[in-house]
């Protein structure tokens, strides 16, 4: 038995509207940053540099600077800057997929090296403490590298 064109209509009305409530529930449950997340730095002790890896960026002159290969120095900066993370209290699970983080904080002598596990979102403190970061904040902190032109 075939359906009619008004049967399929509802179906298809039906279906929109199911995934727009999922979509919206979706987006309510990670645009939000959790209760207990803190910011990372602080206004006594603002991150002055950073490496990611190979990429780096930092404050000089009030004005951040990132290596030419980042288009999105600006915001890459400003995504660090206002960081907030959620402490964990135990080890989580995580991939290997692991990006070392040097981190330069302004009135502190030495550097510290994290480790940040961006599939999860995780960061891991030299001490060996873990902090989670929110979903709705893990992707500015990532940098957008420019392709290097391949020329023949």
């Amino acid at each position: 038995m075939a359906l009619s064109r008004k049967k399929w209509n509802y179906i298809i009305m039906g279906a929109s509207l199911f995934m727009i409530a999922v979509l919206s529930l979706i987006n309510d449950k990670t645009a939000k940053v959790p209760s207990d997340a803190v910011p990372l730095f602080d206004q006594q002790l603002p991150l002055k540099q950073l490496q990611l890896n190979d990429h780096w960026l930092t404050l000089h002159n009030d004005q951040w600077q990132c290596q030419p290969q980042v288009l999105n120095c600006h915001k890459w900066a400003q995504a660090w800057q206002t960081i907030k993370v959620s402490p964990l209290s135990t080890e989580p699970s995580h991939d290997n997929k692991v990006q070392t983080l040097t981190i330069a904080i302004n009135n502190m002598q030495a550097a510290q090296k994290w480790r940040y596990f961006p599939n999860e979102g995780l960061l891991q403190s030299s001490n060996n403490n873990w902090y989670q970061v929110p979903p709705s904040l893990r992707a500015e902190l990532q940098p957008i590298l420019a392709v290097p032109s391949q020329s023949k």
